[in-house]
């Protein structure tokens, strides 16, 4: 008998994309030799990002403890503890069972040569990129487990910690493992790992008193989403992107093959920038170091500018197994130009822009709209044709309104930025950006999918609901209403797991809990027990440790609850707020969030709210004052002190000079 499974998605965090986690991490389980026993699985309770099962019978206690190190990412540690719980002093054996495969269906692994008593394989990626270039290699060193573990006759209690490192070569590999060693020697390896996760909890979290289900989905989301990135801050702080699935692997190719899409920056980025200003920048230069595959894209496509690939690894290069997505989503472009704008009225960072490459992006996005559009003299207004919007059910359309909106609003985004960096605006952003076509119908008073949707066609996923947030665009409450009620009823039920969480977040701006209490419980029906890992679909297909879904569920709280989703939202004039408990839920407390080099506490109930300016982060933060509608009362937000007030909405700024 096993005393665990190992749960999914531990693993190295910020492994190259294409590497296959290697069947070595369940290299070791308990094998419980006494007939009575209690077993106790749990994923840590203290916060330590680490899985811990338990066996405990009449005379001993042995547990197993899983974590990929959070300060070094490459290392995964297996440890198992043993400890007596009589007065005897027999010696206790606890059997261990191997369960390992060198096979992968993605890699071409060899046995190599034993070094410094440890296995090692290695080899490389079945697949390139791209065909004719090299193919990636992977190396793993790992300790051997041994049959049993013995406690001896004057022993109380003791930890044997095994450990695996993966590597890109040999030398890494090594060296990895020489730092890992260094810290197990010293007695820190776990210490360290666990006073990581704390210090990252004790600076940013999300919390609401309502359900437990509720919390629980917001804390394990927070966890999982978190657990892609690098440690902030820890040297070599790189981030090769988020997928959909991360790096777990799906069935019936289902696992999207570590690939990026949308799902980074529409889905998942907003949350993390939220809380870590320093990650969101390494997600966005994720995008700075691709752009050269992106102008290769549009070129492929005959087109000026960039046009991110539909799915990107290393190179940026399209690499979408079928060619209708790839040359047909191209919304994806106004969800990187997005990214970028949210960081920049987040952070005012304009080193990103003026010397880190982020205005290229920006420019070169901007400069494929103005090539893809098509003037229309009949109506006297640019068109997009041929496009398949994030609902999939329908490709070749055109004028999809999200995908319009989103060309809009990069191309306003592109002339103001260009303004704040002292650089000419091209006067055909703006021309473009005032007349492209967004399909409206004022007779029905809704906004149509694209030219010729008739009301009541199925739709695969949140589509048309993105319009107000979390794309930008002005809404009376009337259309969003309609345009909520809309595609509420035809959207299909076997979507994507982040599609009701838009619902949710769409019935809170027109402040009706009770609607939005039932998008949000839907919005996390997708998590399974007991590791509270989400699946795309509510079925159980799809990706596994679905992200992008844990990315929408975050929004619907950490931007539907707050009101930050308002129709004005995040903007160079600062963050709106206008909260909103749903009807399970009592109070939301948000802490660590990170605005202007300042970090705020931000919390409500259903009579009042309070905001706290924790700490300045920087030493160039500007001092912040909340300014109160309809009054316009201000209120400085003095870096220490609690401002509470009753229940009201507003907007944190810029003191007032």
């Amino acid at each position: 008998m096993t005393v665990s499974q190992v749960p999914p998605k531990l693993r190295p965090a910020h492994l190259p994309r294409g590497r296959a986690a290697s069947s070595s991490y369940r290299q070791g389980q308990l094998a419980p030799t006494e007939p009575s026993y209690t077993r106790i699985p749990a994923l840590s309770g203290e916060g330590s990002g680490s899985f811990l099962h338990t066996l405990e019978g009449p005379s001993f206690r042995a547990s197993q403890r899983i974590y990929a190190h959070r300060v070094l990412p490459h290392v995964l540690v297996f440890s198992v503890s043993i400890a007596r719980l009589t007065t005897g002093n027999k010696p206790i054996t606890v059997p261990l069972r191997a369960d390992f495969s060198p096979e992968s269906p993605d890699l071409d692994l060899r046995v190599g040569p034993d070094f410094q008593g440890l296995r090692y394989l290695h080899g490389h990626v079945l697949n390139p990129e791209q065909p004719g270039e090299p193919q990636q290699e992977v190396h793993m060193l790992w300790m051997p487990v041994p049959p049993a573990l013995t406690l001896g006759e004057e022993e109380k209690d003791r930890t044997w910690e095994f450990l695996t490192v993966v590597g890109s070569s040999q030398a890494e590999a090594q060296d990895c493992f020489a730092e890992a060693l260094q810290l197990q020697t010293r007695g820190v390896l776990y210490t360290i790992h666990a006073d990581s996760w704390g210090r990252l909890w004790a600076g940013c979290g999300l919390d609401v008193a309502g359900p437990l289900a509720l919390r629980q989905a917001l804390r394990g989301s927070l966890y999982y989403l978190f657990s892609e990135l690098p440690q902030p801050g820890t040297q070599g702080f790189i981030s090769h992107g988020l997928s959909p699935g991360g790096l777990s692997n799906g069935s019936k190719e289902e696992c999207y093959w570590g690939h990026i899409f949308w799902d980074q920056d529409i889905w998942m980025f907003p949350n993390i920038l939220m809380f870590h200003p320093e990650a969101a920048r390494a997600i966005l230069e994720y995008r700075v170091r691709t752009l050269g595959g992106a102008l290769k894209n549009g070129q492929n496509l005959g087109y000026q500018g960039a046009k991110f690939a539909w799915e990107s690894a290393s190179t940026g290069l399209e690499v979408c197994p079928e060619d209708i997505y790839g040359t047909q989503e191209i919304h994806i472009n106004g969800a990187v130009a997005l990214a970028f704008q949210l960081y920049y009225y987040y952070t005012q960072d304009s080193k990103l822009f003026q010397e880190d490459g982020g205005w290229d992006v920006v420019s070169s996005v901007a400069e494929f709209w103005c090539s893809r559009v098509e003037w229309s003299s009949q109506d006297k207004m640019y068109h997009l044709k041929g496009v398949m919007p994030p609902d999939e059910y329908h490709s070749g359309v055109n004028n999809s309104v999200y995908t319009n909106v989103l060309v809009q609003n990069s191309l306003h985004f592109a002339a103001a930025l260009a303004k704040d960096l002292g650089l000419p605006i091209r006067k055909q952003w703006l021309e473009v950006a005032d007349r492209i076509k967004i399909p409206f119908d004022s007779e029905q008073n809704f906004h149509p999918e694209f030219d010729g949707y008739e009301r009541g066609e199925e739709v695969k996923q949140a589509d048309v609901v993105l319009l107000g947030y979390p794309v930008p665009f002005p809404l009376t409450p009337d259309i969003r209403r309609k345009n909520l009620e809309t595609y509420e009823a035809v959207t299909s039920p076997q979507g994507p797991a982040m599609t009701w969480s838009m619902f949710a977040v769409g019935w809170m701006e027109l402040r009706d809990p009770s609607r939005a209490q039932v998008h949000l419980s839907r919005s996390f029906a997708n998590v399974t027990e007991p590791f509270k890992v989400w699946t795309e679909n509510a079925d159980g297909s799809g990706a596994v440790n679905f992200l992008t879904g844990m990315g929408g569920f975050l929004q619907a709280a950490l931007f539907g609850c707050t009101g930050f989703s308002s129709p004005y939202r995040i903007t160079e004039a600062g963050v709106t707020f206008d909260p909103l408990c749903p009807d399970l839920v009592s109070r939301v407390s948000v802490s660590g969030i990170s605005y202007l080099g300042n970090k705020i506490n931000f919390a409500f109930s259903k009579d009042s709210v309070t905001l706290e300016v924790t700490a300045r982060a920087e030493p160039w933060a500007p001092l912040l004052e909340a300014e109160l509608w309809p009054s316009l009362a201000h209120l400085p937000l003095t870096p220490g002190q609690k401002v509470s007030f009753p229940h009201s909405a507003g907007r944190i700024q810029r003191s007032s000079p």
